[in-house]
């Protein structure tokens, strides 16, 4: 894996994302959120392998979030330290008691809690080391659940962006992996032989995120083009014909009287 070489489909479409988002600028930190599971390993040799590929100047850390879900979570993450290690990558763990939050929040969705403490942490820690920025793995099939996942939850069409500055800590939170399908990310994993860690998550696989993701598998059946049409809808441009924002009183209440006798 220190050959620093990605297939051309995904160094295509990261490289894509960088120049199009402008992710990337000389004398960037940027902080990697690795979790051990396949995206953010994937992100985190993506962004070693342009580090030496191209001539932008950038260092790069990377962290990971211990949630103290499980006991064994020390023994698991010497993989992902060993691999970061591999790559030259300073690496570090921060216990966040994340399970016990949620206990305390039993009302709340776990989901939220957990990547409300997690990016808390993330951007802690960042600001600690003198980071820019802060790298998710967040990739398409994730842009669009969010996407799908917002208009059935909420009516709203919004999902996350590639790039944000976040004002209240000086951050800017950048998703190189937007372009990538899940499905590539599987595919190089297997043929590399990535050390996948384990997720810990309590509520892995039975998440709103899972059940959207199962929902859009399944309508593919019937429309085969839905997640290319979903994942076009992310853009500005993509809003077709739509009612006006509803009115209020005021805006309503000259012709309103217009009616009256």
């Amino acid at each position: 894996m220190n050959d620093f070489k990605l297939p051309q489909v995904i160094f295509s479409k990261i490289f894509r994302a960088v120049v199009e988002f402008e992710l990337i600028d000389d004398g960037d930190k940027i902080l990697i959120g690795v979790s051990g599971g396949k995206d953010s390993l994937l992100l985190t040799y993506a962004l070693a392998c342009l580090k030496r590929r191209t001539k932008k100047n950038f260092s790069l850390a990377a962290l990971t979030i211990n949630p103290k879900f499980t006991a064994d979570f020390a023994e698991n993450i010497a993989r992902v330290q060993k691999f970061c290690a591999e790559l030259e990558i300073p690496h570090e763990v921060r216990d966040v008691d994340i399970a016990a939050l949620i206990r305390e929040q039993n009302d709340k969705n776990p989901c939220y809690t957990c990547a409300y403490f997690r990016r808390a942490a993330m951007n802690r820690r960042a600001n600690e080391l003198g980071a820019n920025k802060v790298a998710y793995a967040h990739h398409l099939d994730d842009a669009v659940e969010t996407f799908f996942m917002s208009l059935l939850s909420t009516g709203q069409l919004t999902t996350f962006q590639p790039k944000t500055f976040l004002d209240h800590t000086n951050i800017t939170v950048i998703r190189p992996l937007v372009y990538v399908r899940e499905h590539e990310i599987k595919k190089f994993a297997d043929e590399c032989d990535l050390d996948i860690m384990k997720s810990p998550c309590p509520f892995d696989g039975a998440t709103n995120r899972q059940r959207v993701k199962n929902l859009i598998r399944n309508l593919e059946g019937d429309f085969p083009d839905l997640f290319n049409h979903l994942a076009a809808a992310l853009r500005v441009n993509s809003i077709g014909e739509l009612w006006d924002a509803p009115k209020t009183r005021e805006q309503m209440r000259d012709f309103y009287f217009s009616f009256k006798p």
